[in-house]
C-alpha cells in the first residue's frame, strides 16, 4: 500500500465551544515556534478569524481544512500542502469534537477530520465548573468513536492546586493521560463581536501581546515534550495522499502565446477585508496573473493596470465610514465594474458593491443597499451557479458558507448568481456585466476552474 508524508501533527479539540481551543492551539503553536520548531497551523470549517491568530504564532499561513466546503478527499492534500518543509503541525478543531455540518452526521467535524488525517486528538476541558465529573465527560469523548484517538487532556480554568488534585484523581481511572493544566488567566483572552473574535489585522500590538500570553500560559502549565513525542507518533497519513497544488505541474502546463504581461489583479486586504483562503490567490497566480494586494482604507486608487478585483469577506460594517469616506477608490472601483471588467465579491465584498451600507455611500456597482440585522445568518449551502459568469458558467455546483449579520436588499438580482439548493430553496447574489456578487463564501480549491476562468476573462476583457 503506497503511503504519505509522515508530517507530525496533533488536534486539539474540545467538548464545547468555549473551552479554551484556540487559546491552547494558538498558544502550543507559538511555543513550539519559539522552541524553534517550524510548525504549520491548520483550522478545522469555514473560520477565517482563528487562522490570523495561527498565522501571528508561527509565522505562517494559517490554512483551513473543510470537509464540507473541499469534499472529504482533498483534506489531506490540503494539510500536506500547508505542512510542506514543517516539522510538525498543529490543528485546532471546530465547536464540539464531534459537531459537523447539520443534518451531515460527521461530516466537516473535528473528529472527521483527525480521522481523515487519523491524527492523535488532544481534549481541551474546561473544569472551571467540575470535579470528579470530569472523568464521565472524558470518558464519553473517548469511547464514542473508536476510531478517533484521544492521546490526551489539557484541563482549562483550574482554580486552584486542590482543583487539579481532585481533577487529576477522577482521570487516573480512565487511562487518558494529562497533557496540561492552564489556570484561570484573563490576559489570553480576546475580544469577541458579532461575528466572532476581533480578526489580528484590527488589534495589532495587542494581538501580538494576546499571542505571547497564550504562548507563555502553555509553556508554564503543558507537558511540551509529551505533546510533541504524541504528534510524532501520528504516523503516515492513510490513502497515498500527496500535497495539493494549486496548478499543474511545468511538464504538464499547456503552452500559452507570448504575452506582453500577465492579467493583474487586484485582491482586497486590510483590517476592512480579513476573510480569505490563501489558496485563492495561489489559484489565481497558478493560472498567470499576477496578483496585487491593496488596502480599501488606505489607498485611493486601484493598483496601476489591473485587469480585475477580488473583494472578499470581513468586516465593512465596522469600517463603513472610512470606506464611504474613501471616494477616490469608490469611483475607481465602480468604473473597472462598469467597464466589464471580472470583479468576485464574497459577502464583505458584496456590501461593498452596493449602493450604500447603513447609509452611507458605498461603491453604487450593485442597485441594491446593505445595512445590520439582528439576525445571524450562519451555515453551510449547497449551491450551484445560476447564469454564466466570470467565476463559473451556469450549472457549476460549489458548496459555501454564509456567515453575516447584514441584510442586502434585494437580496438578488436579475440574474441571481446562485441558487441553494440547502438547506432551503432561494436565489441569492448579483452577476451584471463581469460582476459576480454574493453572501456565499467558496473555497475554490475545490473548483479550481473556477480562479483558471477569472483569469482568461481577465485575460480577454
Amino acid at each position: 500500500m503506497v503511503t504519505s508524508p509522515s508530517v507530525p501533527r496533533l488536534v486539539v479539540a474540545a467538548p464545547s465551544s468555549g473551552s479554551g481551543k484556540t487559546t491552547v492551539a494558538t498558544g502550543l503553536m507559538a511555543a513550539l515556534t519559539a522552541r524553534g520548531l517550524a510548525v504549520s497551523p491548520h483550522k478545522v470549517g469555514p473560520d477565517y478569524i482563528d487562522p490570523g491568530y495561527h498565522a501571528l504564532a508561527t509565522g505562517r499561513v494559517g490554512r483551513n481544512l473543510d470537509a464540507y466546503l473541499c469534499g472529504a478527499e482533498l483534506v489531506a492534500p490540503l494539510f500536506l500542502h500547508g505542512a510542506r518543509g514543517c516539522d510538525l503541525a498543529v490543528v485546532e478543531g471546530v465547536m464540539g469534537l464531534y459537531d459537523g455540518a447539520a443534518g451531515e452526521g460527521e461530516l466537516a467535524s473535528t473528529a472527521h477530520v483527525a480521522k481523515l488525517l487519523r491524527a492523535p486528538v488532544v481534549l481541551v476541558v474546561d473544569a472551571s465548573s467540575q470535579s470528579r465529573s470530569v472523568a464521565a465527560l472524558v470518558h464519553g469523548f473517548v469511547s464514542w468513536d473508536p476510531e478517533v484517538r484521544v492521546g490526551g487532556v489539557i484541563l482549562n480554568k483550574v482554580g486552584s492546586d486542590r482543583h487539579e488534585a481532585l481533577l487529576r484523581e477522577a482521570l487516573d481511572s480512565t487511562g487518558v493521560p494529562v497533557l496540561g493544566v492552564l489556570r484561570r488567566a484573563a490576559r489570553v483572552e480576546t475580544p469577541s463581536r458579532h461575528l466572532g473574535l476581533v480578526p489580528v489585522a484590527e488589534r495589532g500590538a495587542e494581538a501580538v501581546a494576546a499571542v505571547a500570553a497564550m504562548a507563555a500560559l502553555v509553556s508554564d502549565g503543558c507537558d511540551l515534550e509529551a505533546l510533541v513525542g504524541l504528534a510524532r507518533a501520528a504516523g503516515p497519513l492513510p490513502g497515498g495522499a500527496a500535497p495539493w497544488t494549486p496548478g499543474p505541474s511545468p511538464d504538464h502546463r499547456p503552452a500559452r502565446p507570448a504575452e506582453k504581461s500577465p492579467p493583474r489583479i487586484a485582491v482586497a486586504g486590510g483590517a476592512a477585508f480579513t476573510f480569505s483562503y490563501a489558496e485563492h490567490s495561489e489559484l489565481l497566480a497558478a493560472a498567470g496573473a499576477e496578483v496585487v494586494t491593496f488596502d480599501p482604507l488606505r489607498d485611493e486608487g486601484l493598483p496601476d493596470g489591473t485587469a480585475g478585483l477580488v473583494v472578499g469577506g470581513g468586516f465593512p460594517e465596522v469600517y463603513a465610514s472610512e470606506l464611504s469616506a474613501n471616494e477616490p477608490l469608490r469611483e475607481a472601483v465602480a468604473e473597472l465594474a462598469l467597464s466589464g471588467a471580472p470583479v468576485a465579491a464574497e459577502c464583505a465584498g458584496l456590501l461593498y458593491l452596493c449602493r450604500e451600507l447603513d447609509g452611507m455611500p458605498m461603491c453604487g456597482v450593485l442597485d441594491a443597499s446593505a445595512r445590520m440585522a439582528e439576525r445571524l445568518t450562519l451555515g453551510y449551502r449547497d449551491a450551484v451557479a445560476v447564469a454564466d459568469s466570470a467565476l463559473a458558467v451556469a450549472g457549476t455546483r460549489m458548496r459555501g458558507h454564509e456567515f453575516h449579520r447584514t441584510v442586502v436588499e434585494p437580496g438578488a438580482g436579475a440574474a441571481p448568481a446562485w441558487g441553494m439548493r440547502a438547506p432551503e430553496r432561494r436565489v441569492e447574489g448579483f452577476v451584471e456585466r463581469g460582476v459576480h456578487a454574493s453572501y456565499l463564501h467558496t473555497h475554490w480549491a475545490s473548483e479550481p476552474g473556477v480562479a483558471r476562468r477569472f483569469v482568461e476573462r481577465c485575460r480577454t476583457s
